[in-house]
């Protein structure tokens, strides 16, 4: 079984290699650069990991796992505790450039953690007794395929954000102002009632439209 200070390497070569994927990207990342970023020995890491592929494939897991965990404490109650949100924007901001540059790099990894954020939002939305209201949609699948990609979407062009706020909205003194954008977008009632009917009635009558499946 591995001590602590071999966990505690095992993590700090894995939190610099989020670091070095986001910035890098998967070509221009390499193991003797999340060494020297991690402070160890290029042996350590591939120890560790084995190689840059089981590197990257560990830091797809954490990723997908830190992002649920955040969620889900979130929606039980940690959304209205500042202390939660520090910790959640502290270990939560490295996972989310990351995840920026995996979505546009792709990969298998990637491709599963959309399909999987796709899924625990549908489920999120579908339990009784959620703290989330259940949506009006008839197609509670493409809601959620859509909300995860309009979610991901602001991570992939957070470099067009920093221009247009004046701040990186994925570092601790920009997303605040992000965070606050999104809860409004939430919760605006933005279409009058007539044109939305009106919208759904002429996309009901688009040729190959076969209407919305049942929920």
């Amino acid at each position: 079984m591995a001590g602590d200070e071999d966990l505690t390497a095992r993590a700090r070569i894995r939190d610099a290699a989020l670091e070095q994927f986001a910035a890098h990207g998967v070509k221009g990342t390499t193991i003797r650069g999340v060494a020297e970023a991690a402070g160890v020995s290029p042996g350590l890491v591939q120890h560790h990991f084995g190689s840059k592929a089981g590197l990257r494939a560990a830091c797809d897991e954490y990723a997908i796992e830190a992002l649920v965990t955040n969620k889900k404490k979130a929606l039980a109650g940690g959304m209205g505790d500042p202390g939660f949100l520090a910790l959640a924007m502290r270990t939560g901001i490295p996972v989310q450039r990351y995840l920026a540059r995996a979505l546009v790099d792709g990969s298998p990894g990637a491709a599963r953690f959309f399909d999987e954020a796709v899924a625990f939002s549908e489920e999120i939305l579908a339990e009784p007794g959620s703290i989330l209201n259940r949506p009006t949609t008839s197609d509670l699948r493409a809601y959620a395929a859509v909300l995860t990609t309009m979610s991901f979407g602001v991570l992939v062009l957070h470099e067009h954000l920093h221009r247009s706020l004046g701040a990186d909205p994925l570092t601790m003194e920009g997303y605040p102002r992000l965070g606050r954008a999104m809860f409004d977008i939430l919760t605006d009632d933005l279409l009058p009632a007539e044109l939305v009917e009106q919208a759904r009635a002429a996309m009901d009558r688009l040729p190959g439209d076969e209407g919305e499946p049942d929920s």
